[in-house]
């Protein structure tokens, strides 16, 4: 009997309509208009440089740098935390940061911030039961919004300032910073790229962010945000946590390899700008209140830099999924990318999940979710796709959030259809859909939701209700 022709595999190029990154048959560790390079790996120590030789070696604070660079040091953790726990970068700069004229108080912007999330806040209300947006709109043409003035927040729990807590965020911009850039001492940015390419520029040197890719930004750091070239608007997410940092989960029994791999984790190589003598603004955001430093320097004069506090992205069409293979569902832990713990060791901060394509195999198993009523508050959100088709706000841009005990699960014809089923055949899944986001407030069960400005009140809020199908 002659064997079946071989079928030849053809290399997909469009990164929304793979099942996984290998589809793409490269050899790259990046899309393939990605301009920079990187260093790959998670939780090292990490040196680059532009000019070789400019690290000194032996030491980090030279009497006289190569150069005449300035030797200037940012410390993440406490001097004293245990080795495993203590986070620094050292950087040899042109200007040192102290060199600045002085700060601005309460700058103009238009932007929404808000970060303290305790119940005496006016500002912000509790709410315990399911809602929606619909796509959050773009900015209008005859306005510019750049990221400092397209930041808004939808919801969060705990304060900065008690180390512990969790914001949710939404920006849509039209406009590239220029000659600004952005700091932030409330915690650590968690950007995810919803429409457009993002060219983002920190001091450590330039990530570039596509739809389907995150990008984790330490606190401190100070970076930049521009359209990518081609691109006229920009949205996203991010989910900031203060008073933690974002970490690769524990496997477990699951072994040494599969969820997020940490040599997937692509960290900045040293980058300079070219003109280093332009007046420049550092927006400072503390507390959710936005200052700024005036200098007539460039941020980005790093000629090299040493540390494990560094910028990285990740591309979640490299997500390496578990699931069950024989019955009924493994929990959604399995599909957790990065955690940040919290004080409490058996319950994190905030959960980052990606629920995207990937295999469905378990027999005898009604395989829709369950109805459930979890500890947990979600927020989910659809990059791109179309969804899962329950209600306008799971289109590409929009979100929803269930908050802590609520009971939810899903009603749709497909629910009767499995019921019905006699038979469990192999399936792909969310094909359509993607990429789902889906931060988990673990250790915050109420969320609180700021008030919602005048751009936030034009994505329709919607209260969900459910349905029974008989």
């Amino acid at each position: 009997m002659p064997a079946p022709p071989i079928k030849e595999r053809t290399p997909i190029k469009d990164l929304t309509k793979v099942f996984h990154y290998t589809d793409t048959m490269t050899r790259k560790p990046t899309r393939d208009d990605d301009p920079y390079e990187y260093m790959a790996g998670f939780g090292n120590h990490f040196q680059s440089e532009v000019i070789p030789g400019t690290l000194p070696a032996g030491q980090n604070n030279p009497q006289e740098p190569r150069f005449g660079l300035y030797t200037e040091g940012l410390t993440y953790s406490a001097f004293t935390a245990p080795r495993h726990a203590n986070f620094s970068i050292y950087m040899y700069r042109v200007r040192p940061a102290a060199a600045h004229n002085g700060y601005k108080s309460n700058i103009t912007h238009k932007s929404d911030v808000e970060n303290c999330f305790l119940s005496l806040n006016p500002k912000v209300t509790t709410l315990a039961e399911q809602g929606g947006w619909t796509p959050f709109p773009l900015p209008p043409d005859d306005e510019k919004i750049d990221f400092v003035d397209g930041l808004h927040t939808l919801g969060g729990s705990g304060d900065p300032n008690l180390r512990k807590g969790i914001t949710l965020y939404v920006f849509m911009i039209n406009a590239d910073m220029d000659r600004r850039a952005y700091c932030n001492t409330d915690g650590d940015f968690l950007i995810v790229a919803q429409l457009g390419n993002l060219d983002i520029q920190t001091e450590m040197g330039m990530p570039f962010l596509q739809p389907g890719e995150i990008c984790v930004i330490p606190r401190e750091v100070r970076f930049t945000i521009r359209l990518g070239l081609g691109h006229k608007v920009a949205r996203g997410y991010i989910a900031e946590v203060s008073g933690s940092r974002w970490e690769l989960p524990d496997l477990g029994p699951l072994g040494g390899h599969g969820l997020a791999n940490p040599r997937d984790f692509l960290h900045p190589v040293a980058h300079i700008d070219d003109d280093l003598q332009e007046d420049w603004e550092i927006v400072h955001k503390a507390n959710g209140q936005y200052n700024a430093i005036d200098q007539d320097h460039s941020p980005f004069d790093l000629v090299a830099w040493h540390g494990n506090v560094a910028p990285y992205k990740y591309d979640l069409t490299k997500f390496s999924s578990l699931k069950a293979t024989s019955i009924d569902h493994t929990d959604p832990s399995v599909n957790c990318v990065l955690t940040a713990p919290s004080r409490d060791p058996a319950t994190p901060l905030a959960d980052f999940l990606w629920l995207g394509p990937r295999w469905d195999v378990a027999s005898n198993t009604f395989r829709l979710p369950y109805f459930h009523r979890n500890s947990a508050t979600d927020f989910l959100a659809c990059l791109y796709g179309s969804g899962l088709g329950r209600s306008d706000e799971f289109l590409p841009g929009g979100g929803s959030v269930e908050t802590s005990h609520t009971p939810h699960g899903s009603f749709s014809e497909d629910y009767v259809y499995e019921i019905r089923s006699q038979v469990n055949e192999p399936r792909k899944i969310l094909e359509s859909l993607s990429l789902f986001l889906s931060s988990i407030l673990s250790s915050h069960p109420s969320l609180l939701i700021a008030m919602s400005s005048a751009l936030l009140d034009e994505a329709t809020r919607m209260k969900t209700s459910q349905r029974f199908l008989p």
